[in-house]
């Protein structure tokens, strides 16, 4: 091979990389992003440890719907939490059982074991342009009820999608 044909090619090498590093860059940034779960608020969905693939374009083109699993960023933390209640909705925890304005709503997401855990909670509105969100553990989850309170719509900042890690646990969030 010439000199020339020799550095011809690193330059071509070269350009590739500095090309397939800028687009991770812009999808890291601007589409997805990872996060790990912290503690045990959301078993039995996600698990402590878990590191997940989240969407971050999504809520840009679209509102959360109720059941996503989403990603609130906080000054300190983010937070893995489920979306429960939509802006203006009515929330109410009646003995484990949740009623959206007056309706009970079938958590199919959690066990019956975790709803006969859950207390009494409000009713409660939700102000517009605002989220309740709860972690499928109730009985321990810091949430929308102790803590959180409500979601202010720019703190959402993402819809978990995928499981990546382990690798044993690898699939869609539900």
């Amino acid at each position: 091979m010439t000199e020339s044909k020799e550095k011809n090619e690193w330059l071509e090498w070269g350009k590739a990389i500095v090309i397939a590093i800028i687009i991770a860059l812009l999808l890291r940034t601007f589409i997805f992003a990872t996060s790990i779960v912290e503690g045990e608020s959301m078993e039995p969905t996600l698990e402590d440890g878990e590191r997940v693939i989240f969407n971050k374009l999504i809520y840009l083109v679209d509102d959360p719907d109720r059941g996503d699993i989403v990603i609130i960023q906080r000054p300190y933390k983010n937070y893995v939490k489920r979306v429960i209640g939509l802006p203006g909705e009515q929330i109410e925890i009646i003995a484990g059982k949740l009623l959206i304005n007056g309706e009970p709503y079938n958590q199919a997401f959690i066990t019956e074991e975790v709803i006969n855990q859950t207390g009494n909670f409000g009713p409660i509105t939700i102000p517009e342009e605002s989220y309740f969100v709860l972690g499928d553990n109730r009985a321990i989850s810091k949430d929308s009820r102790n803590g959180l309170g409500f979601i202010d719509e720019e703190e959402i900042i993402g819809k978990s999608e995928i499981i990546i890690y382990p690798f044993s646990e690898w699939g869609l969030t539900k």
